[in-house]
């Protein structure tokens, strides 16, 4: 449980300390969101860049992992923005956003150092492997959907929307992030040592300053009449993707490394790149920002219980 709290704490702090700053009125409005523009937009692709340009893809690969992994994320998707439509008459646009808050876990910021400390970094491949699909797959989910839903009034064609869909995509920094690092990882290009050093500093500035800023972001959105919503997303993050990942990857018949990596990545929280989406978007803001805050909290307990059950 100690090595737990060294890990997540750490992460609750920052974000702690980045709403205190913002409440006693020396983070504006204003720098608050030129921070979120500078980590969603240069900073935090350069933390997916480098974790997928270095990646043993070809050793690591199992489909059976993704899918254990994906299926229930995508089910969560479906079962959180059902809940949001029907449940809490939110618009369609709220619904997705939601919906994405359920299905993206914290992979890389939780996900990696839990994992390291759980199994030892010998045991992270399939970590990296979901990692690797996680932001391309996710983000073209909720991408393609709100960009639908969006053009809904306008009487476009399909093929329009398509061209929408995939402008969007390849216009996403995160997207690109994933999307070069895959291309050096594919084809060996090999990369001057200055480039990896400036590379090297962007991504080590990323996290800290996503998880400030988002500190920032939580005392302007905070709960108030939204926390049966923040349960629901809370509850299917910590507790329902996990548990499907649990019975798909034993249906699987998954190894156990693999089986491992799938379940301790899915109890992760919503990740900052839920907020990120949400804010992108302008759509349920406030749910999305308390939801990163309150699931982190809570997963200090959940993530325990489910490592124990994995033995670790």
């Amino acid at each position: 449980m100690q090595a737990l709290v060294d890990v997540i704490l750490p992460v609750f702090l920052v974000i702690g300390f980045g709403y205190f700053i913002a409440w006693r009125g020396l983070f504006t409005d204003q720098m608050v969101d030129a921070l979120m523009r500078f980590t969603q937009n240069f900073a935090i692709p350069f933390v997916l860049f480098r974790g997928i340009a270095t990646l043993d893809l070809g050793q690591s690969f199992d489909i059976r992992l993704l899918a254990s992994f994906f299926i229930p994320a995508i089910l969560c998707f479906l079962i959180g923005a059902g809940a949001a439509r029907y449940a809490f008459r939110r618009p369609p646009e709220d619904c997705v956003a939601v919906g994405f808050c359920c299905m993206f876990s914290n992979s890389l910021l939780l996900g990696i150092p839990i994992a390291e400390r759980a199994f030892g970094p010998e045991g992270l491949a399939g970590n990296y492997l979901i990692i690797a699909f996680h932001s391309p797959l996710l983000y073209g989910i909720g991408i393609t959907l709100m960009e639908v839903i969006r053009s809904r009034h306008a009487a476009k064609s399909p093929a329009r929307v398509a061209v929408q869909v995939l402008n969007a995509m390849f216009h996403n920094p995160l997207v690109m992030g994933v999307t070069t690092g895959l291309v050096v990882n594919l084809t060996g290009l090999p990369l001057p040592g200055p480039l990896w050093g400036g590379v090297n500093m962007m991504a080590q500035a990323a996290l800290p300053a996503a998880l400030f800023g988002l500190g920032g972001v939580l005392f302007r959105y905070r709960p108030e009449g939204d926390m049966k919503l923040i349960m629901v997303i809370c509850f299917l993050s910590l507790i329902g993707h996990p548990a499907l990942v649990w019975l798909m990857g034993k249906a699987f018949g998954l190894p156990f490394e693999g089986f491992r990596s799938a379940v301790q990545t899915a109890t992760m929280a919503p990740g900052a790149n839920a907020y990120l989406f949400a804010n992108m978007y302008g759509a349920a803001k406030r749910v999305a920002a308390s939801s990163v805050l309150l699931g982190t909290a809570a997963s200090m307990l959940t993530i325990w219980v489910w490592l124990k059950l994995l033995g670790a």
